[in-house]
């Protein structure tokens, strides 16, 4: 074998390593971006019950937006729940907002405004089985699912300490796209009936 040969696989041999490193470094990198992703500006969540139906279904899988910003009226969002866990539902009150169950043609009222929620409700379901007539104190959040007769939410805790209010802090991000099912994929925006509500 003559010195040029040598040289030569000594040269190739040193551009695996170079590229088995490379290769190692970018996966690695690749991962970490992921990560920090998951950790900081984009989650995943799944629908681990019927609460939420007709908008979500049970096994639905949801991309959650984790720098929103401060929750709005409509918006979808998931929070850390009355017991502690991860929890999905729609916010119906803001801080400051007057939110009562139920005018004479049985809709929540926000503010004294009527909310027609036929768009998103449960097809056959009612606005609430529960009167009520609460105040959001600020910071906090009135939260309720779609699927009204099946769903624990802010009425279901009124007795206890917090009153059924969730802190705006409590809440991990705002759902944005449903993924899951590929073929009810569904890019999430506000409903226009909380456009009137002062």
């Amino acid at each position: 074998m003559t010195a040029v040969t040598e040289k030569a696989e000594g040269v190739a041999k040193e551009k695996k390593k170079g590229g088995f490193r490379e290769t190692v470094l970018l996966i690695a990198m690749g991962v970490g971006i992921a990560l920090l992703l998951q950790a900081f500006v984009i989650g995943s969540f799944y629908i681990p019950s019927e609460s939420m139906e007709r908008t979500l279904l049970v096994n639905d899988r949801v991309f959650v937006n984790k720098l929103a910003g401060k929750p709005e009226r409509g918006d979808i969002v998931v929070f850390k729940g009355w017991n502690g866990e991860d929890t999905i539902k729609r916010v119906i009150g803001v801080g400051g907002d007057k939110v009562v169950c139920c005018d004479k043609q049985r809709r929540i009222t926000v503010n004294g405004t009527p909310l027609e929620e036929e768009s998103y409700l449960y097809p056959g379901d009612f606005a609430s089985g529960d009167d009520f007539d609460v105040t959001v104190p600020a910071g906090k959040l009135w939260l309720m699912g779609d699927h009204r007769s099946a769903s624990a939410d802010s009425r279901a805790h009124m007795e206890e300490p917090g009153g059924g209010f969730i802190s705006e802090d409590d809440v991990i991000g705002k759902a944005v796209v449903r993924y899951w099912p590929l073929s009810r994929g569904y890019l999430f925006s506000q409903p226009d009936i909380f456009d009137k509500v002062k």
